[in-house]
């Protein structure tokens, strides 16, 4: 939650009446986070929002469930019989064979490109009890309007872009962007023409922007690495009929079908402090020091048991004698995980645009061998990478292991 936004037609008081100008009552939503003491958004209908209806319709249009723990039946549109996947339990973790502590790598970018709409296309790759991060290659708009109650959603846009549309205003996004979607609001994607690759992350809670990063009044510091400028929110254009009316919504790992009789984008105004943001990583101020700064001072967002993290191009220490390169350390509280996006990968090898390293707590990570000495005397880098490092275990699935590199871990000898 960034701030609080205006748009169009409000009442003057929450919880009065606003009325149009034949005297017709508005209806008011409030989307609240936290029961009803957290951030929360008045969004003001024409008709009421909430006489969705179960719809026999949705049995055509059903979606994979992205529940890594359960991973059950994967299903399409009947429209896309012919891309049908197999079926989505071949891609389920084997708990009853685990695997050897070791560092890992997975070529995310030998993973087929499935297509689809946004909202039936994410591949989960790796997961725990606080997040779920995935995979996905849209093709398509959405031809359905999607709430997600299970989570926030945050996306980086490795590759494409496009416009996320919501009945708070449209919202165009490009490559290099973060997008994010509040849990529960109503929304649809529309990519771009072109090859799209998203990395999601599902946060079950806790989602925002480190707190340390704030002032008293919840402002964004002037030493803070973003300001309020950075960060681009919908544009607001009034009601709106697409012609949809279906709505699906996740929760529990399950999907649950829904129809409107009306426009469900048929908002007059809004305002509130819960909505949908991009922030450009490129508009992200990194740190530098004398010597090395620890990874947390690249720290963008935070959910609950998780830091993620930004790495753009910027200079690099400055002691004379310094070591640009990373240091060797012990995970011993955290798994972390870095999506390679683009620039040269100075402190491993093997790696390249798309790569998924997991270094799990409990074993010492650092360079490449060479890396860490020939680091001496550089002065910038021009990598760009997503971290994520998480307080709870990681599991990969099936489909994330199919992809793994299985030289990854001896080539630290």
């Amino acid at each position: 939650m960034l701030d609080r936004m205006v748009a169009g037609q409000i009442a003057d008081k929450p919880h009065t009446a606003l009325r149009d100008g034949n005297g017709r009552l508005r209806h008011e939503e409030c989307l609240t986070r936290e029961g009803f003491d957290g951030p929360y958004t008045i969004l003001y209908h024409v008709d009421r929002p909430h006489i969705a209806a179960p719809s026999p319709a949705t049995h055509g249009w059903e979606i994979p469930d992205t529940n890594p723990r359960t991973l059950g039946r994967s299903l399409t549109s009947p429209a896309d019989e012919h891309r049908r996947p197999e079926p989505a339990g071949a891609h389920a973790t084997t708990y009853d064979q685990p695997r050897p502590l070791a560092r890992r790598h997975y070529r995310s970018q030998e993973l087929p490109r499935r297509g689809g709409p946004p909202v039936d296309a994410r591949a989960p790759l790796l997961f725990n009890d606080d997040l779920v991060v995935s995979i996905l290659h849209p093709d398509a708009p959405d031809p359905v309007y999607f709430s997600n109650g299970d989570g926030d959603d945050l996306f980086f846009v490795l590759e494409g872009g496009g416009l996320l549309r919501s009945a708070l205003g449209d919202l165009p996004f490009e490559t290099n962007d973060y997008v994010f979607v509040p849990k529960g609001l109503l929304h649809r994607f529309i990519p771009n023409d072109g090859p799209q690759t998203w990395l999601s992350i599902e946060c079950a809670a806790g989602f925002g922007l480190p707190a340390h990063w704030r002032n008293g009044v919840g402002q964004l510091r002037m030493d803070a690495p973003y300001s309020h400028r950075d960060f681009r929110r919908p544009t607001f254009g009034g009601p709106r009929d697409e012609g949809l009316r279906e709505l699906v919504v996740k929760r529990a790992g399950a999907f649950h079908g829904f129809r409107y009789p009306h426009a469900p984008l048929d908002v007059v105004g809004w305002d509130g402090a819960v909505y949908p943001w991009v922030f450009p990583m490129l508009r992200f101020a990194p740190r530098v020091g004398l010597t090395h700064l620890p990874p947390t001072v690249h720290g963008t967002f935070t959910a609950r048991g998780a830091l993620i993290s930004s790495f753009v191009p910027r200079p690099l220490d400055f002691h004379p004698q310094a070591i640009p390169c990373p240091y060797p350390h012990a995970s011993v509280d955290c798994d972390e995980i870095l999506l390679y996006c683009a620039g040269s990968f100075t402190s491993r090898r093997g790696v390249g645009v798309g790569s998924l390293s997991h270094h799990p707590a409990g074993i010492i990570h650092g360079p490449h061998p060479g890396a860490y000495e020939g680091s001496l005397g550089a002065r910038v880098t021009d990598e760009l990478a997503v971290m994520l490092d998480t307080t709870a275990p990681l599991e990969a699935t099936r489909l994330c292991r199919s992809v793994e590199d299985p030289d990854y871990h001896a080539s630290f000898a």
